[in-house]
Order: structure tokens, then sequence, then C-alpha cells
């Protein structure tokens, strides 16, 4: 039984989680996560046992010096809470770990024991995935559910994903039986250049979770950074003709797959949700301050130069070449 004393009930809650490793190209998603919890300034109320779920021989705990002393921090999985202030106060329930070495069901079990316990109305999962993406052109973020209804009230994809999973699909799946509503927000990161960090693809995953669940985020620097990163991955870009060829492949196939929606209804929508996220009277933003972690109970628990390509002689090649997978073997298609 999860007891939660030092919390008290919430306001309209929503957990949001996102798990570094297989899901998480370019840290894109526990960057976001990491971004809420450190704008709202969230105080962790509960860790999960890190003996539970993981290996240490693959997910090493870390050596640090405290005025001297010696001290470990394991590798685990926290939770806090952030309230945002402002005309409609609402919390969020913050979820930040690593994707478990072993007993998943255990794991989603206990995350979903504090999601009934706080009273949680939704969880949203983020996750980050490499793809045949550019790096000039806006983040394609999905949304997709296992639920019908909530892809059809939210304007969210029903998934249809087979293959090999990772925490996020298990977690997704785990709130559908237990008649949580779940949803994964997914980013696409291209292959190309997928070392950590990403703050454009962090920023759109942002910029969707404002529009599914009507908050607005404080971004801080955020667009600045993803400026920056898009500036240097330019130059890297501009070094190498075929690098540069390349990406005016990729950029020219999604210009020509996005033409449909390049209608005036469509721009007058995303020029709506624009003034939403940024007019201070859409909702709570900056202005409202961070959330008052007083009421939580004390615990104590490169950018990389882009890969060179061969022309295929044949003139026949219509397709990108491979990517080489990263450390994480992160997936190319959303799962969940």
């Amino acid at each position: 039984m999860i007891e939660l004393e030092g919390v008290p009930e919430l306001i309209d809650p929503v957990m949001v989680a996102a798990f570094e490793g297989w899901n998480d190209a370019g840290d894109a998603a526990s960057g976001a996560v990491a971004h809420l919890d450190r704008e709202w300034k969230g105080e962790v109320f509960a860790a999960l046992d890190a003996e539970d779920y993981y290996d240490f021989q693959v997910n090493r705990p870390t050596v640090w010096l405290d005025n001297g002393v010696r001290k470990i921090t394991w590798p685990t999985t926290r939770l806090s809470v952030v309230r945002i202030g402002g005309a409609k106060p609402r919390d969020l329930v913050l979820v930040r770990g690593i994707e478990p070495s072993m007993r998943w069901r255990s794991f989603c079990n206990e995350i979903l024991g504090f999601a009934h316990e706080l009273g949680v109305e939704m969880v949203v999962i983020l996750g980050a995935l490499l793809g045949d993406t550019p790096h000039t052109r806006p983040v394609p973020v999905s949304g997709v559910t296992s639920d019908a209804d909530l892809a059809r009230t939210m304007d969210l994809e029903e998934t249809k994903y087979e293959g090999p999973t990772g925490i996020v699909g298990i977690l997704q799946e785990a709130c559908t039986h237990a008649g949580v509503p779940a949803v994964s927000l997914w980013a696409a990161v291209p292959h190309y250049v997928s070392q950590p960090p990403n703050p454009k693809a962090t920023l759109a995953l942002l910029n969707r979770l404002e529009d599914l669940i009507d908050i607005r985020i404080p971004l801080g620097e955020l667009p600045e950074d993803a400026r920056a990163w898009q500036l240097g991955v330019d130059q890297l870009a501009a070094e190498d003709s075929e690098v540069a060829e390349y990406v005016q492949t990729l950029e020219e196939a999604r210009d020509t797959a996005d033409l449909p929606e390049a209608s005036g209804d469509a721009i007058a929508r995303e020029f709506e949700r624009y003034l939403r996220r940024r007019d201070p009277a859409a909702g709570p933003g900056p202005e409202a301050g961070p959330g008052d972690g007083s009421y939580l109970r004390d615990t104590t628990s490169g950018l990389t130069r882009p890969p060179r390509r061969k022309p295929d002689p044949s003139g026949e090649d219509a397709q990108p070449p491979a990517a080489a997978p990263p450390e994480d073997d992160t997936p190319d298609t959303p799962e969940a």
C-alpha cells in the first residue's frame, strides 16, 4: 500500500513521465520533464527502490563529494509534484528516471499505484525516436494512444505499432489495462545528429504537451538553445557537400509530404495555437510563479558530424541511407 502522507489532495493532476535510454533519442524526452521540474521547482516526494529494477553493471551508480564526504547516487526513478498557478491552477506529477533493467510489470504497477493514490486523471508519456527528418524543419511530434475513444476526442492517432517495445510502450499498455487514460508523445530526432542534447526536439515536445493538457509552460532559454543547436548543425552540414545534399533530399521529401497541410485553414490553426501558448490571458505561465513545494514531504531518497553518404550510381536510390544505431538502439517508429 502506497501512503503519501505529505502530499495533499491535488488539483486535476496529470502525470508526465519520461525515461532515459531506448526511448529517449537525443535526451529530448527526459530533457522535457527535467525542464518542467526545473522551471516549476518540483521537489521529489518518492523514489523507487533501485535494487528492485536496475542492473548496476548496466546503469552504474556514481560517486560524488559533498563537502569532502563521499556519497553515492543510485540509478532510479523519482516522482515530484509541481503546482501550476494562475486562474485555473492544476498539478503535474512528474516521473523521471532510467528505463528499468528488470521486472517491468512490477515497475509499471508501482507507478500506477502512485497515480491511483494521487488521483491522476491522465498519464502522458514522452518519447523520442530517430527518423529521416531534416534538422531544418519543425520537429514532427506524434500523439498516440491505445484508447479509441481518447484518440477521437483528443485528435490523436490510435496506435497500430507491432514490434519491439520499450518502457514507454509497456507503461502505456499498463495504463490502458488499468483504465487510466494514457497518451504517448513522440518527437522525431534526425538520425544523422542523434547525440544529446537536442533542445529543438525538447521544445517541440513541450509545445505539444501545452496543447494536449491546456497549460502554458515557461520556456526560459530553451527557444534560444534550439536556435543555437540548429545553427551548429547547419555549420556541420555546410562542411560536407554530400551531407548538404542529403539534408536537401530530406527537406524536399518533407516539404512534399507536408504540402497538403499547407492550406489556409491549417496555417490559421497553427497560428491560433501559437497565440494561445504565448498569450498571458490564455493560461498560467512564468508570471504565475513556481509551484509552492513547501507542502511536499522531504525524502532522502554533438553534436557529431553527420555521416558521409556515397550516392547510388544508378540514380535510383530514393530512400535515405540507414541510420547508424545509437548506443541505446532507439527505435525509429512510435510504439504506443
